[in-house]
């Protein structure tokens, strides 16, 4: 499902992220990334659904090549990944439905249809009650929780998360904890960049550990 050959990525000034990392995910896994600060994590996420491509080596997603992707073909990848960065960008303009409606705006559903999935991913985290709501009223932790329903809402076959639970006190982190897991329980596969250890042994994932920029274990 995702493969990384030789990959490398440099940017202006001769900083490199990543260098020489080759791994392969399967269908289903649920992985984690872990290092310190700057050791290539969220390099390494951004370049699975292109929103960076590599210096070098090969990454492939579902069989399509990343770096050599026409840019037309970008949004149509992401239809299949469910995406959460630490800019969580939601719009403040707009309720917490509006926010989960989003991403269906042009995968021709009918508006009855996606309302109905909206609204099912914000009952699966726990904010139906706030569909009206405008997310600046929310906890840090119920827009961490908002923006893993607009990540689902077009079941993902691959969610991808950077440190998810870094500005979380420790309930609202358990409870993020254990979406993912329920997420993957049904087959997704779900990768979480993370520095938090007691994360990463609450949940017991196959682990990608990475050292400036290279995989150490």
């Amino acid at each position: 499902m995702i493969s990384f050959s030789q990959v490398r990525k440099s940017y202006r000034g001769g900083y490199e992220a990543l260098r020489e990392l080759s791994f392969g995910i399967e269908s289903g896994e649920l992985v984690f990334i872990t290092g310190r600060s700057g050791a290539g994590k969220s390099s390494l996420l951004k370049l699975i659904p292109a929103i960076e491509r590599p210096t070098s080596g090969t990454v492939l997603v579902n069989g399509q090549n990343i770096g050599s992707m026409r840019r037309a073909a970008i949004p149509f990848l992401r239809r299949n990944l469910g995406l959460i960065f630490q800019d969580q960008k939601l719009l403040y303009d707009r309720s917490v439905f509006d926010n989960v409606m989003l991403p269906l705006a042009f995968t021709g559903h009918t508006y009855k249809d996606a309302a109905r999935r909206a609204r099912a991913a914000l009952d699966k985290v726990g904010l139906l009650a706030r569909e009206k709501a405008n997310p600046i009223t929310l906890s840090g932790g119920e827009q961490q929780r908002l923006c893993i329903a607009r990540a689902v809402v077009n079941r993902p076959s691959i969610l991808l998360a950077d440190e998810p639970t870094a500005s979380l006190d420790s309930t609202s982190a358990g409870e993020v904890v254990e979406m993912f897991r329920s997420f993957n329980q049904v087959g997704v596969t779900v990768l979480i960049a993370t520095h938090d250890e007691a994360l990463v042994q609450r949940l017991n994932p196959r682990v990608l550990a990475l050292s400036q920029g290279r995989l150490a274990a």
